[in-house]
């Protein structure tokens, strides 16, 4: 059974996740973590809990996902896994970084590629990867039909959508990928995303002014 462990990140209030099962072993989603303090907390955490970090893998990456992304990679020897279409949105984080006055030690190593239908596996568990484009071109999610919740990056919020006016966004591209991939999932699924609270695929089709 997996556990979810959320981290808020970053000027952006970025949330990185460590999904974890009880033998121990651990995946790294969006590190976004930016400032000494933010990679200190989470590196304590995996210590506090015996945690093996198996793999390190990203929704998206725009800079606020990726801010910690070389650290990681670095420090648990691991070669992150993103989808095709956001490796420009990767090479671009440094860029993006500088029009909001920040600076970052971007990642530019090799990277492992997910697909949509691609499975991550845990042990025994297991997430499904959904190719959810718009936000960015690249951006995926991550299904646990098991446990009923979906990891959805920066595609649905509570009562509100990512953003579609970055570079490479596209709006109808992102509806289509919301009414398609999350709103056929069960109305119980939890979603958590990239920003703010987690919510649920029922409320979001009743609720969400967008869709």
């Amino acid at each position: 059974m997996l556990t979810i462990q959320s981290f808020t990140f970053n000027p952006a209030s970025e949330n990185t996740y460590i999904i974890f099962n009880e033998t121990g072993a651990a995946i790294i989603i969006d590190p976004g973590c930016y400032a000494e303090n933010e990679r200190h907390a989470l590196q304590l955490f995996i210590e506090l809990n015996d945690l093996n970090v198996v793999q390190l893998i990203n929704t998206h990456c725009h800079l606020d996902h990726v801010f910690g992304l070389k650290w990681a990679s670095e420090y648990y020897d691991l070669e992150p896994f993103i989808h095709i279409e956001d490796k420009r949105t990767l090479e671009f984080a440094p860029q993006s970084a500088l029009r909001w006055g920040l600076s970052m030690d971007n990642y530019t190593g090799n990277v492992q590629l997910l697909a949509e239908g691609d499975e991550i596996h845990i042990g025994d568990d297991k997430l499904t990867v959904l190719h959810t484009p718009g936000h960015s071109p690249g951006s995926i999610s991550f299904y646990c039909e098991a446990q009923g919740f979906v990891i959805s990056g920066d595609v649905l919020f509570k009562e509100s959508i990512g953003r579609t006016d970055l570079p490479e966004g596209n709006h109808h591209q992102l509806i289509r990928s919301i009414q398609t991939k999350l709103f056929t999932l069960p109305d119980d699924t939890v979603v958590y995303n990239g920003h703010g609270n987690t919510t649920t695929i029922g409320h979001e089709k009743q609720y969400n002014p967008y869709l």
